[in-house]
């Protein structure tokens, strides 16, 4: 298997619901996602591709594969971060969202960088 270290890429993400893209009557949900993705293994490695799995709360399921993240293929070297921010648009006040980035390191060799589960949620406002 080689050295795990070697190729490692650690993801964190923070949430926000945008409320004045979304409209709770037509079943529209806005979400934007922040998104660190950090080398923290001991070689240099590039975000070449992604793959999401985005669940509404009816586990309606969205797949999104895709170049890059925001028309950029980021080399990171080790320690480097990347940071950027997106959306996506469900049809329930919750969903999940996961994924994978998928790498390639300097030596050429393929892998994925796990995106763990996180929770999109409208925050229950009272008016």
């Amino acid at each position: 298997m080689g050295d795990s270290r070697k190729n490692h890429v650690s993801v964190t993400v923070e949430t926000v619901f945008i409320p004045d893209q979304s409209d709770p009557q037509q079943d529209r949900y806005v979400f934007a996602y922040t998104i660190t993705i950090t080398n923290t293994g001991t070689q240099p490695a590039q975000l070449v591709s992604r793959h999401w799995v985005i669940t509404d709360a009816e586990n309606k399921v969205q797949e999104v594969r895709g170049i890059g993240v925001v028309g950029e293929q980021p080399l990171l070297k080790p320690g480097e971060k990347f940071e950027y921010t997106s959306g996506t648009v469900i049809g329930t006040p919750v969903g999940t969202m996961y994924g994978t980035y998928q790498m390639v390191a300097e030596d050429g060799e393929h892998f994925d960088a796990d995106i763990p589960v996180f929770t999109l949620a409208m925050p229950r406002v009272l008016h």
